[in-house]
This record gives C-alpha cells, sequence and structure tokens, in this order.
C-alpha cells in the first residue's frame, strides 16, 4: 500500500441546463459512468451530489449548467485506467457535443491514503492550478508530478 492517493476535480460548463435535449444523452450517461467508477481497479471514493452542501461551505451555488466531479483513487494508472481505457472514452471523445468549450477545468493531486478531500480542497487546487500552473500540489494528466514520500524516522 502506498502514503498516497491522488484526488481529482473536474468541473465543467453543459452546454444547456440538465433536461435539455442537448445534453440528454450526457445526464443519461452519468450514473453508468459513476457506476462503473465505482467498480473500477484503484477506485477509492468519490463525491455524491447528496455529500454537497454549498451553504455550509459558504460557496454561492453554481448555475444550472455548471457540473462537478471529484473522486480519490489509489493511483495515476488506475485513475488514467477508467478515464482512458473503460467506456468512460467514449462519454470523454463526446465532451465537445455536450460542455462549453473553454469552460472546463481538471486537476489532480495528491492526498495521504486514507483521507478524504472536501470540496474546498478540489476548489482550492483547481484555483491554484490556474494560478500557478501545473507543480506537485496541483497538476493535470499532462504534466504529472510523483506522489510525495514521508520520511521515516
Amino acid at each position: 500500500m502506498t502514503d498516497f492517493h491522488l484526488a481529482q476535480m473536474n468541473v465543467a460548463k453543459l452546454r444547456a441546463p440538465e433536461g435539455d435535449p442537448l445534453v440528454a444523452e450526457f445526464t443519461a450517461g452519468v450514473d453508468l459512468m459513476n457506476e462503473l467508477a465505482d467498480r473500477s481497479p484503484g477506485f477509492v471514493w468519490r463525491l455524491k451530489e447528496e455529500d454537497v452542501d454549498l451553504e455550509a461551505l459558504g460557496i454561492q451555488p453554481a448555475p444550472p449548467e455548471m457540473i462537478a466531479t471529484m473522486s480519490v483513487w489509489e493511483s495515476l494508472e488506475a485513475l488514467r485506467g477508467y478515464v482512458y481505457h473503460s467506456t468512460h472514452l467514449d462519454y470523454l471523445r463526446r465532451r465537445r457535443e455536450w460542455f462549453v468549450p473553454g469552460e472546463s477545468a481538471m486537476v489532480l493531486w495528491w492526498v495521504e491514503a486514507g483521507r478524504i478531500p472536501t470540496l474546498r480542497d478540489g476548489l482550492q487546487r483547481l484555483a491554484l492550478l490556474g494560478a500557478e500552473g501545473p507543480g506537485p500540489r496541483a497538476f493535470t494528466f499532462r504534466r504529472p508530478y510523483p506522489a510525495p514520500v514521508l520520511s521515516r524516522p
């Protein structure tokens, strides 16, 4: 077992609100993609909509077109397997049909194994990536950083 797991957050703006025919195929597949993630090798945890309390965080509700995902994986390879080597890839390839170009962002970061990141953590990592670019505290698939190494006494 490793000392760190990989956290990810993805935000994107749909071309239309949920329920609109323009994004119906995407919204119909959300539960399928969540179920696929849940049973994928290396999956640890994902944020569920019912667990989000924006008011308690002092965050204004996002427009209905904005969506977000957040999850934790045992490794970069495990997340990459789900994203690029499963049925999820079919949805990823169609993202331009459903999402506004330039209105999405994804960030990866390492968390100590057993720690579940908060929504605030994810938003802070997105902001860090936007402000500083990829680095050890916030990075992307294209510019990954290795997990930290804990020094042992």
